[in-house]
């Protein structure tokens, strides 16, 4: 035991060094340890925000999408509701050659009836004193009006 506390007393400095070198190395894996899990995080948050960002230009497009639609609607709901007022004779005769336009443009007789119809009303508008007459009825004219 004399040899033991003789040896002890010439490298009692080794303990404090051995002490530190071990609380260094426990305090390394430790750290290696948090290092490993904030780097997990951060790719993890990374990967989250990339993947927001798809869903935010996801949602971008489909609105973008569904406005375009919505707009092509509209616009076919309102052609379909006022009609296409066609002024040269090579147009009409034109657009009477597609299909919308058979359906649509109204035979010659038709247009001379509107004519008449409209030179009618024109004279009752302008003679004083016969306002008491009724309008005439075109009944062949869809509900919407022309």
């Amino acid at each position: 035991m004399a040899a033991a506390l003789a040896l002890f007393r010439r490298v009692w400095w080794l303990v404090p060094i051995a002490a530190l070198a071990a609380g260094w190395w426990w305090t390394d894996r430790q750290l290696a340890d948090v290092r490993l899990t904030l780097a997990r995080e951060r790719q993890v948050w990374t990967q989250d925000r990339a993947d927001a960002e798809q869903a935010k230009l996801k949602a971008e497009r489909d609105a973008a999408d569904r406005v375009a639609a919505a707009a092509m609607s509209y616009a076919d709901r309102l052609a379909n509701r006022a009609p296409v007022i066609l002024e040269s004779t090579n147009t009409v005769r034109e657009y009477a050659q597609t299909d919308a336009g058979r359906v649509r443009c109204r035979a010659a007789d038709r247009v001379q009836a509107i004519d008449l119809l409209d030179a009618r009303l024109a004279e009752a508008a302008a003679a004083p004193g016969r306002r008491d007459r009724a309008v005439p009825a075109d009944a062949a004219a869809p509900a919407s009006g022309r």
